[in-house]
């Protein structure tokens, strides 16, 4: 077979079902499927991908992402994920912006800029200045609200249990990816520079701006480094901002993902947390680690 279609549940909405397996698998014309968490994650070998909005319908539309992929070199060595509302569950920002008093102004410049709607440098730029004068100290209030994407942890952890290279490369803040990577467990990060001159943000980020291109070439670069083909990556991230590195991966995943991103992935999580990023490369959950 040269496929593998997999179903991973939302646990706390729906119990993923023989019966339910059963019908996809007949769909599929699949081989014999094989439970990845009991109740939750099922794959089901196949020749060819079957009509997604098939396997919905067969599913009753239930909440379960579907997603095909190949069988061969499903572990992926190199994970490159995207930071605000990928790995953590806020967009940073947004929520800094917030403590300024002006977080509804701001979120709806970040709204259009991942969206795909104004570039991203700009958009940057732009809610950056709006910050000037705010107090440092707004960094590390926004911190203490900042919660971590479910699976997150156990995504990194497992992939790197099995030799992956992780990293974390966000259009966001160094100072909240030096700490997001610290919790969560990558082993490097990469983001735009935030000034402030030692009490206040000044308005600006160091130049160049880490956008999509630079996502992209960050992808490349942490292949090579770990000596292995793009097909052997993984890249997962929500937004406009991610789409260059998503469509070069070797499996390139929407999370949640705004409707620019989900219609140009070949792969969508749409209901599940981040674990079903290990479903997806075959790990049972039996394997995970934290």
């Amino acid at each position: 077979m040269k496929f593998v279609l997999v179903l991973v549940a939302a646990r706390d909405k729906v119990t993923l079902t023989d019966t339910m397996v059963a019908r996809v698998r007949e769909l599929a014309a699949g081989g014999a499927p094989a439970w990845l968490s009991p109740g939750e994650a099922a794959e089901i070998p196949c020749m060819n991908p079957p009509d997604f909005a098939l396997v919905r319908a067969a599913l009753d539309n239930a909440p379960v992402d579907v997603m095909c992929v190949r069988d061969r070199g499903r572990r992926k060595a190199v994970l490159v994920a995207d930071m605000d509302s990928t790995i953590v569950t806020s967009e940073t920002l947004d929520e800094l912006a917030a403590e300024a008093g002006i977080g509804e102004r701001v979120a709806a410049i970040t709204a259009r800029s991942m969206a795909g709607e104004l570039d991203f440098a700009d958009a940057l730029r732009e809610r950056v200045a709006l910050l000037e004068g705010l107090d440092v100290a707004a960094l590390e209030r926004t911190w203490r609200r900042t919660a971590i994407m479910p699976g997150a942890r156990a995504l990194v952890a497992t992939m790197r249990a099995h030799g992956a290279v992780t990293a974390l490369v966000s259009g966001g803040f160094t100072w909240f990816t030096s700490r997001v990577a610290a919790e969560v467990g990558f082993d490097t990060h990469r983001a735009n520079e935030l000034l402030d001159d030692g009490s206040r943000l000044i308005g600006r980020v160091a130049e160049p701006v880490l956008d999509r291109d630079a996502k992209r070439a960050a992808l490349h670069e942490l292949a090579a480094t770990r000596g292995v083909k793009l097909s052997a990556t993984l890249a997962v991230g929500d937004g406009a901002n991610d789409l260059a590195m998503i469509a070069d991966a070797g499996l390139g995943v929407a999370y949640h993902a705004k409707p620019i991103l989900a219609e140009a992935a070949a792969v969508r999580v749409e209901h599940g947390d981040l674990r079903a990023l290990l479903f997806a490369q075959g790990y049972p959950a039996a394997s995970f680690k934290e």
